[in-house]
């Protein structure tokens, strides 16, 4: 991997960091004020979050392994 792909992939991770931060919000809000009438919408917020963790979980182990290959 070049520079230029490594600065991409870290780009990548940070804009799935902020969109998982979103939905993180989102299922706060949730919680804070529309409890216990919004109930039906837990499943669907939570998928949501659950789903934009992992994209950045697995940009973020992808982004750690190519900075170790640049160094090593």
């Amino acid at each position: 991997m070049n520079e230029d792909e490594l600065k991409a992939l870290d780009k990548e991770v940070k804009k799935l960091k902020r969109i998982a931060t979103e939905w993180a919000g989102q299922m706060h809000d949730l919680v804070e004020e529309r409890l216990p009438a919004a109930y039906k919408e837990i499943p669907g917020i939570a998928q949501s979050t659950y789903d934009a963790c992992q994209a950045w979980a697995e940009a973020n182990a992808r982004l750690t392994a190519a900075q170790k290959e640049m160094q090593g």
